[in-house]
């Protein structure tokens, strides 16, 4: 479980929000919480991948490469 306080201002839009369409403001809560995260993870997966490339672990593939094994060509 996870208490969080909130500035009034986020407080109340999050309760007008809440009001109006019927939901609770946790379930706004962890809908925010949940797509924060997704973004974080894909942020630092991107990042651990660059750095990979920069330091000769990993390789590229390139736009063509990917279109033609995918038979994605035009």
């Amino acid at each position: 479980m996870l208490a969080i306080r909130l500035p009034q201002e986020i407080e109340n839009r999050l309760s007008v929000l809440a009001e109006k369409t019927g939901r609770t403001k946790t379930y706004y809560a962890r809908e925010a919480i949940l797509e924060y995260l997704d973004d974080l993870e894909d942020f630092y997966l991107a990042e651990q991948r660059y750095a990979d490339i920069q330091a000769g672990k990993s390789e590229t593939v390139s736009f063509e490469d990917v279109m033609r094994d995918y038979g994605l060509e035009d």
